[in-house]
């Protein structure tokens, strides 16, 4: 068995224009630009760390998004540490005319789904406290899938 303090460190992608996805991730998102690598790497954190995102052109400057049907990255997921900034953050794509492809509520978190521009899933959402999720009589996790009420997310607000 994998330690239970094992985690996802970052991801790295692949983009077509480096600078086109450090608008997206820093300029949209919010996430700091840590460093760059010449023209061709780049690497992007919140709250202090060495990097969450990388992000290179090594191999696919000037690519194409992914193909529909074809293996890879599903989708990269951000986890924000409360309700009210994943309300700020549906807020700034909003404002950058950023379209959802989905949102949902699974019982354990609310979530938003989206394409960076270069056309990789990405998730944005909020997990609720443990002893809210949903389970069955026998105590078992049950996720569910069910639509998303934006407007009451909207109506939160992150404290002053």
């Amino acid at each position: 068995m994998i330690d239970p303090g094992a985690r996802i460190g970052h991801v790295h992608l692949k983009v077509a224009d480096l600078e086109r996805a450090i608008a997206f991730y820093q300029g949209v998102l919010g996430f700091e630009l840590k460093q760059k690598l010449g023209a061709g790497a780049a690497f992007l954190a919140a709250g202090g760390y060495h990097h969450h995102i990388g992000l290179n052109t090594w191999e696919s400057a000037g690519g194409d998004p992914p193909a529909q049907g074809a293996t890879g990255l599903y989708h990269l997921a951000i986890l924000y540490p409360s309700r009210a900034a994943l309300a700020d953050a549906l807020r700034k794509l909003e404002a950058a005319n950023i379209p959802l492809e989905g949102a949902a509520d699974h019982g354990v978190s609310e979530a938003l789904y989206l394409r960076d521009p270069d056309g990789n899933g990405v998730e944005l959402y909020w997990d609720r406290p443990e002893e809210l999720w949903p389970r069955d009589p026998s105590g078992n996790l049950k996720m569910v899938v069910l639509p998303l009420d934006l407007e009451s997310l909207l109506s939160e607000n992150l404290p002053s």
